[in-house]
């Protein structure tokens, strides 16, 4: 009630979801939710560098991995590729004999694999997923569903149960191959180490091929069961692998193929592949050019949003919960607003599951960690072995949790200002009630009697600069989400009445002091920029000390450039998804600078007529510049800038037609065509300049220098304003 009391909370229409709660198992759950995802947070994405290797005959293609993996510094990588571009010849060093490898089945199922599994395989809840198998299990057709059993006893009649299945449709053809003693198929199920000493893992105990009361997800559990008890009893897969090594210049790569010998128990667990590629072979001394070898480079990526499935094996791992309560744990943090689930059953912590779990953090204790929930479990263990009494143990227990609650109770204050950072308190709300009531008045008396009510208007614009100054000074706070980065003058994170969204690569943005001399009303504070230097286009300084209110160029350049939000540089989002944001966040936005509806402040006409007209007379001398047209078909050109490392920032033109390859630098113009790419080629640097571009049947080199070569088009996009190393295209 005092979180309630002094925030702004939205409710979600249900009267469970008004409760804010703690239990020792819950938010321990919610901490593995809300610490993955800070994890996303903090990633910062660096770039790195790796050297790619294939080759095709007739036998196939090999597609061969650097064995140094990769490097994160651009001149070792690109001095180590020219080498190689400069000897291409590769030598087999090794071809070791196929070994034999082995892919296993699975143990046997228990509550909390299939939970795991039927999330995995079906996209099903695990609170379904118990609640389908309960059915089954009353129907007669599934044992006990909830055991931490994952070994069967050596009294157990597995063969009985797998002769009820010879019947099935689907499966009965494999069911028979089980039981006949010539296929060799049979195998003892293995042992999870696992025995709760009361129910034997889960396994089919009647034949059905689907009732005609059975949902689609009352079919998958029960083929589920039926498959992972089939697939337990028999013998693992077998395959043969084969690596080969080759030396280029000094570098080493291989590449790895298997052959599948016997699929075994693949044939009924559909659920589970493992892929085969066979490979040419090669003979110890053997040499041969490479068909492509390319330096390519990526970013590193951070971890994926928690599964459920990987959530339940946080919390198995961790002790949190039994097999029969992990899933009503789950749908707790769900029923109170901690969290939410996406279609691909990935969690995000919400507003409110993030504040709490950082105020609980703040406080200088971990009660959001597993740590006193798994000392609970252990206790509770050690009393059904007789290690400790249940008197001791629920004492223990009680001291433990009453010391929290009472520092809690002092420390109140550390939850209060974490839920600050996200939520309005409500005399703030107050606040934005009135602002805007004021902005409404103005909005309509813009339209209507305006000469009869000039002097409310007035004092109203007095009261509304005030509000700006005071709204300003109490309640700026940054809002960054996954997507991207905003400054809020309402202080309302939900709401974002009026907030100017920043150029996806800023990495940090910290309020300073300084007031914008030209944005009013005022007082609107600079904001000290820090940006992401491989998001960002050349020319553009790391640092930069800019204004939100709308008259920054620089942030008006990178947000047309970059857009708004998060980017990933190896998938480049369409220039009309940006657009589209802005025009969205425009009709929500009240202008600063004018005060009216219908455009963001950084568009106000007032502000930015200038901009506007300086930027069409560039535009327009652009135009005039690309009137080449194309030697070959005759086509207009198109000025284009080139992102190499020798080239960088060089206009040049290009033919759009497919298949022309028509090249000519911009300040070459004059020149022919020819001789403007002879120019284009005599600027290159770095080894290997002379041997890098020759072709033959069917090879093909990219330097990495950035110099043009023999075709003078990237190998990956045919582009020729770059190379296959930088092509921005790579990856999409």
């Amino acid at each position: 009630m005092l979180l309630r009391d002094r925030f702004s909370i939205d409710s979600m229409g249900d009267e469970r979801s008004s409760v804010i709660s703690y239990g020792p198992c819950q938010f321990p759950t919610l901490g593995f939710v809300v610490e993955r995802y800070w994890e996303i947070q903090a990633h910062e994405p660096e770039e790195y560098w790796t050297i790619n290797c294939s080759h095709r005959s007739e036998e196939g293609l090999a597609t061969f991995n650097w064995m140094r993996g990769h490097l994160f510094d651009y001149a070792a990588a690109a001095i180590l590729y020219e080498m190689c571009v400069e000897e291409p010849t590769a030598t087999v060093m090794n071809v070791p004999q196929p070994r034999e490898r082995f892919k296993y089945p699975p143990y046997p199922l228990n509550t909390i694999e299939l939970e795991k599994r039927a999330s995995r395989y079906f996209r099903m809840s695990s609170e379904q997923t118990m609640k389908v198998a309960e059915d089954l299990y009353q129907a007669g057709y599934t044992s006990y569903p909830r055991t931490e059993t994952d070994s069967f006893s050596s009294r157990t009649d597995l063969r009985a149960i797998v002769d009820e299945q010879v019947r099935h449709p689907a499966w009965g053809s494999y069911a028979q191959r089980l039981l006949n003693p010539e296929e060799g198929l049979w195998r003892n199920p293995g042992n999870g180490g696992h025995d709760d000493k009361a129910h034997p893992p889960i396994h089919p105990t009647k034949f059905s091929s689907g009732e005609s009361n059975w949902s689609r997800d009352h079919l998958n559990v029960y083929e589920l069961v039926v498959r992972h008890f089939l697939a337990c009893v028999s013998q693992p897969a077998v395959g043969a692998e084969t690596t080969v090594e080759i030396d280029i210049a000094g570098e080493r790569f291989s590449a790895s193929g298997r052959a599948i010998l016997a699929k075994n128990y693949l044939d009924v667990y559909r659920f589970e592949s493992w892929g085969g590629s066979v490979i040419p072979k090669y003979e110890r001394g053997q040499q041969f050019i490479p068909t492509t070898l390319t330096l390519d480079s990526a970013v590193t990526r951070p971890p994926p949003l928690l599964s459920e499935a990987d959530l339940l094996s946080c919390m198995d791992k961790a002790g949190i919960g039994t097999d029969a309560t992990m899933h009503d744990h789950i749908k707790k943090l769900l029923d109170r607003g901690y969290a939410t689930k996406d279609t691909n059953t990935r969690f995000c912590p919400t507003n409110l599951g993030e504040a709490l779990v950082m105020g609980y953090d703040d406080m200088g204790y971990e009660l959001w960690k597993p740590n006193l929930r798994a000392i609970m479990e252990h206790d509770m263990n050690e009393v059904s072995v007789g290690q400790k009494t249940k008197a001791e143990v629920l004492e223990t227990c009680l001291q433990q949790m009453k010391a929290c609650f009472l520092d809690a109770r002092v420390k109140k204050t550390k939850l209060l200002e974490a839920m600050g950072i996200f939520f309005d308190r409500w005399p703030n709300t107050l606040f934005q009630v009135l602002y805007s009531l004021i902005l409404f008045f103005l909005h309509v008396s813009n339209t209507a009697c305006a000469d009869l009510i000039e002097p409310m208007k007035e004092k109203a614009r007095q009261v509304l600069k005030l509000f700006d100054g005071v709204m300003f000074a109490m309640n700026q706070i940054w809002c960054s989400g996954r997507s991207g980065m905003a400054i809020s003058w309402l202080g309302a994170r939900v709401i974002h009445r009026n907030a100017v969204w920043l150029p996806g690569p800023v990495l940090e943005a910290t309020v300073t002091t300084d007031v914008c001399q030209f944005c009013v009303p005022g007082p609107v504070y600079k904001i000290r920029f820090k940006f992401r230097q491989i998001e960002i286009p050349p020319g553009f300084d790391v640092n930069h000390l800019g204004c939100v209110g709308g008259c920054d160029e620089i942030l008006k350049q990178l947000i047309e450039i970059c857009g708004t939000g998060s980017r990933t540089p190896a998938r480049r989002a369409p220039a009309a998804s940006a657009n589209n944001l802005q025009e969205s966040n425009m009709r929500q936005t009240v202008c600063i600078h004018c005060h009216q509806l219908g455009h963001a402040s950084t568009n106000c006409p007032s502000q930015v007529s200038g901009f506007r007209s300086s930027r069409s007379s560039r535009t327009n001398l652009r135009n005039e510049e690309a009137s080449v047209s194309c030697s070959t078909c005759g086509t207009p050109c198109v000025l284009r800038t080139a992102n190499t490392e020798a080239n960088r920032g060089r206009k040049f033109f290009s033919c759009p037609s497919q298949g022309c390859s028509f090249f000519s630098w911009e300040d070459s113009i004059s020149n022919t065509a020819s001789s403007a790419s002879n120019s284009g080629r005599s600027t290159g640097r770095g080894r290997g300049r002379g041997r890098g571009g020759r072709e033959s049947g069917g090879t093909s080199f990219v330097s990495v220098t950035g110099e043009p070569l023999s075709g003078r088009r990237c190998f990956s996009c045919g582009d020729p304003s770059h190379f296959a190393n930088a092509c921005p295209n790579r990856g999409l």
